[in-house]
């Protein structure tokens, strides 16, 4: 196995440090503040994952990457009104530019939601997942890692309350007791295959945080507020997590949902990841936390995109991502949800 090696700019973190001693969390706590408001964006250490359960994960994405293109498309994403399935490359936008990666989605096992003229259009979301008839270990195998990437990702938003001065469980209200669970095995072909080097645009993820495994082959970039970009490339054993835009809602900017992009691997190069979006209920509201005087000075306000406008209420914001990201979905299955501009032609898209 060859690793890519580049500068490491970003900090590492030990979560095992906040269950460590009283001196250990203290210092942990400082570091993870500084962090939030800095960049949002650290590797992870001490997560206690089992390193054969991440190998496993890897080698089996490989695995369904590699079948025929027939046997994926069985389970293609425009057969779910849930936006569930296997995309190709090229099929998912980023601000209305292709991303070139081809990727299967999933999010918490569920059943679809009898709708009536009174539901939320975001209960469209709920139901089941697609899962491929030639590799059915991979069913067990991302479910046993999707229930182990939410514990990590719990425990991170934890120790996150704690550094902005609130009890453990502030967030608990509203994500318990279902938080959104969208996992994506993905994989970056070279640019042989590619149309640009748009692995993924550059967006802010949304949702409170993001679990991100990365294999082998560098490619994430993370834009700092001064509008520097920073490469963050893999580094055995650990998981590169970021903050999301839930979070820059919650405490009026001062924890930063940084955006970033993927550049395309070389021609003969593909790259593979697991990417992990812990999130709240689709019935919540963010609330504004009340931050202790000391960081509420340094709060910077939420940024305001005019192509992209965030919503407090989760579901509409989570609906809005893939009805935008997934234009040939939201198509097939939500028509009524669309614009006349949306019908017609490719919608301005933002990657989650």
């Amino acid at each position: 196995m060859t690793i890519h090696t580049l500068p490491v700019h970003l900090p590492l973190i030990d979560i095992s440090r906040f269950h460590g001693s009283p001196e250990e969390r203290e210092s942990f706590i400082a570091d993870l503040r500084r962090t939030l408001h800095d960049h949002g964006f650290f590797y992870l250490t001490g997560h206690g994952v089992d390193p054969k359960l991440i190998a496993d994960v890897i080698a089996t994405s490989k695995q369904f990457f590699a079948l025929p293109l027939e046997q994926k498309l069985e389970i293609e994403m425009v057969k779910s009104p849930h936006f569930r399935g296997y995309n190709r490359a090229g099929y998912e936008r980023t601000r209305g530019e292709q991303d070139w990666r081809e990727q299967l989605d999933i999010n918490t096992e569920g059943e679809a939601v009898k709708l009536g003229p009174d539901t939320p259009a975001w209960k469209r979301l709920f139901g089941p997942n697609q899962w491929p008839s030639a590799l059915p270990e991979l069913k067990p195998l991302l479910l046993a890692y999707q229930a182990e990437v939410t514990r990590i990702g719990i425990d991170i938003l934890k120790a996150i309350a704690v550094a902005l001065g609130q009890p453990e469980n502030a967030f608990a209200e509203i994500y318990e007791p279902q938080p959104s669970q969208l996992l994506k095995i993905i994989r970056y072909p070279g640019r042989e295959v590619a149309k640009s080097d748009q692995g993924v645009g550059a967006h802010k993820d949304g949702g409170f945080v993001t679990v991100l495994l990365q294999d082998t082959v560098p490619g994430l970039r993370v834009q700092t507020e001064d509008g520097v970009w920073l490469e963050a490339p893999p580094i055995p054993g650990t998981f590169v997590i970021n903050t999301g835009e839930l979070l820059e809602l919650a405490t009026n900017g001062f924890v930063r949902a940084d955006v970033h992009d993927v550049v395309a691997p070389p021609a003969g190069v593909e790259r593979f990841s697991v990417a992990f979006f812990l999130g709240s209920r689709y019935d919540a509201t963010i609330p504004v936390i009340d931050l202790p005087d000391e960081l509420k000075r340094d709060e910077r306000g939420v940024t305001v995109d005019p192509l992209n406008p965030i919503f407090r209420e989760v579901g509409q914001n989570h609906l809005k991502s893939r009805l935008r990201s997934h234009p040939d979905v939201a198509r097939a299955h939500h028509a009524d949800l669309l614009t006349p501009e949306q019908l017609a032609g490719p919608a301005v898209a933002q990657a989650y």
